[in-house]
């Protein structure tokens, strides 16, 4: 693992969920690869915390898929095949057409903050700022099923989106992504949320995750997005 992987967190700052979000952000912008050995006590030392929150925020990472533990390598971070990758779309096309749905009809607090994130992600489109990008997308698909109000949901789109934005990270980021093309779909999503057509926004979120890219193909997988 780099020195510079990570950046330093207050010194007041210790809590477990802290110490994953900032982990995670590493994992999904690439600063910490697929199949780096995560060690405690330099993360820990990265990060200006003791190992305690540290152990705690990977096996929460455990959880959500985005690290494994192995027997011979300790805590690794997750490398996927292009088989998993489909397996997150199939999920992702179940759930988070009806999310999207359920945006449109109840237009409720979280809806502006995609409006914000689709305007970040337009800066990070005209600098070429594919990691800014992706966080951006992320958070724009965040803040929609974030609507749907059920709570058991939200948990799994989160690790699914956790998981799409490691494939493009692993898989897709060599490839020429579609980034542009994501962009216009995600703002032909939000018109149709914010004007309260559900039936259209649902349909235009099917087809986005539907086209999205594959490896063999290039593109943003799966819709790619990240947030934290």
């Amino acid at each position: 693992m780099s020195d510079g992987s990570l950046t330093p967190l207050p010194a007041a700052t210790t809590r477990s969920d802290t110490v994953a979000d900032s982990i995670r952000r590493a994992i999904l912008s690439g600063r910490l690869r697929p199949g780096e050995v995560l060690v405690e006590r330099r993360l820990a030392e990265a990060l200006g915390v003791s190992k305690t929150p540290v152990r705690e925020a990977l096996i929460s990472l455990t959880s959500s898929g985005l690290v494994t533990i192995a027997r011979n390598r300790g805590v690794t971070v997750r490398r996927l095949e292009k088989e998993d990758l489909e397996r997150v779309r199939q999920m992702r096309l179940l759930l988070e057409p009806w999310t999207t749905a359920c945006a449109a009809e109840r237009s409720g607090e979280h809806v502006p903050q995609a409006r914000l994130a689709l305007e970040e992600a337009r800066e990070r489109l005209a600098n070429d700022d594919h990691v800014g990008l992706s966080l951006a997308n992320r958070r724009f698909h965040r803040s929609l099923y974030r609507e749907c109000g059920n709570e058991l949901i939200i948990a799994a789109l989160d690790g699914l989106q956790d998981l799409t934005a490691l494939g493009a990270v692993s898989l897709l980021w060599a490839a020429t992504p579609s980034w542009a093309d994501e962009f216009t779909q995600h703002r032909q999503i939000l018109e149709a949320v914010e004007a309260g057509r559900a039936g259209e926004a649902r349909e235009l979120m099917l087809r986005h995750i539907t086209e999205a890219a594959t490896p063999e193909t290039g593109g943003d997988a799966l819709a790619c997005t990240v947030d934290l």
